[in-house]
C-alpha cells in the first residue's frame, strides 16, 4: 500500500527542502536574503518554531550563513576544502615555501591567515602521550594557532611537540617559523612527513569555540587528530584540528590495500 512520505516528513524539512531547492535553482542566488521566519510563516503556512529550523537546517549544510540581527544569506563563499592526502607534500612546500594551510587556501583563491596565539611547554597530555609513544606526563612544546581564509575564521590547531625535536629551532619559541612552516623546520631536524593518521568525528563546539570561530547556532565542529610519521615509522608530532562544519570539507585520496 502506497503512503504519502512527504507528509510524514517534519515540516521544518520540507520548508527546508523548498529553499534548498530555491536556492540550487539560483532563485536565491548568492548574497540574497532569505525570507524572514514571519514571512515564510506566512507563504508556507508553519508555525515560528518552524520556519526558524528550516533556516537552522540549511546553516547546518552551508547553504546559509545566519548574521543575528540581520537574518540568513545565501553562502557566497565554496566550503574550504582540506585535501589530506596531498597538503604535507614536500614538493609542495619546497615550491610554495607555504604551510600546508596557507598552500591550501590560496589554491582554493581565499587569503590565508594564521595567528599563533601561544606557545608554551607542558606535560603531554595522554592522548598525545600515547600517539607519541611518550612516558606520562613527558614535556611537549604546545603551539595553538588560529587560521582564517578571507578573514573568516575557519578552525583552532593546536600542535603538541616533543621537546628534543623543537629544542634548538623556532619551533621551541618563535611564531614565525619561517619559509616552510612547521614540516620545513621537521625536516631541518631529521623528520620527512612520510606518513600521516588522521582520526576524524564531529560533535557540538564548546562555548569557547563558538566564541573564537563566531560559530553560528547550531552548528557543530569536525575533529581532526592529526598524527605525523617520519621515513623511520616514528610518530614526531601531533595536532589537533577544531574546524567549523558549515565552512569547512574533507577530501582524502589513498590507496587501498589488498
Amino acid at each position: 500500500m502506497a503512503t504519502d512520505t512527504g507528509k510524514s516528513e517534519p515540516a521544518s524539512r520540507r520548508l527546508a527542502a523548498q529553499l534548498r531547492a530555491a536556492i540550487e535553482s539560483g532563485e536565491l542566488a548568492p548574497g540574497d536574503k532569505l525570507p524572514s521566519e514571519r514571512k515564510l510563516v506566512e507563504t508556507h503556512d508553519v508555525a515560528r518554531n518552524t520556519a526558524r529550523e528550516a533556516v537552522r537546517l540549511l546553516a547546518d549544510e552551508g547553504l546559509v550563513t545566519v548574521e543575528h540581527g540581520r537574518g540568513a544569506f545565501v553562502r557566497v563563499k565554496p566550503r574550504l576544502m582540506r585535501f589530506g592526502s596531498s597538503r604535507y607534500s614536500q614538493k609542495l612546500r619546497e615550491r610554495t615555501g607555504l604551510s600546508p594551510f596557507r598552500a591550501e587556501v590560496e589554491a582554493q583563491g581565499r587569503v590565508p591567515s594564521v595567528d599563533c596565539t601561544s606557545i608554551e611547554q607542558v606535560p603531554a597530555p595522554d592522548f598525545v602521550a600515547q600517539r607519541l609513544g611518550l612516558a606520562e606526563g613527558t614535556a611537549v612544546v604546545r603551539r595553538e594557532n588560529h587560521y582564517f581564509a578571507d578573514d573568516e575564521a575557519v578552525q583552532i590547531g593546536v600542535t603538541y611537540i616533543p621537546v628534543p625535536i623543537a629544542q634548538g629551532t623556532r619551533l621551541i619559541d618563535s611564531a614565525n617559523l619561517g619559509p616552510g612552516s612547521l614540516y620545513a623546520r621537521f625536516t631541518e631536524k631529521g623528520h620527512e612527513v612520510v606518513t600521516i593518521r588522521e582520526e576524524i568525528s564531529a560533535r557540538m563546539a564548546t562555548p569557547s569555540e563558538v566564541e573564537k570561530l563566531m560559530i553560528p547556532d547550531g552548528v557543530p565542529v569536525i575533529d581532526v587528530v592529526h598524527t605525523s610519521i617520519d621515513q623511520y615509522r616514528q610518530p614526531f608530532e601531533v595536532t589537533t584540528f577544531t574546524m567549523r562544519a558549515d565552512v569547512t570539507g574533507l577530501d582524502y585520496t589513498m590507496p587501498v590495500e589488498e
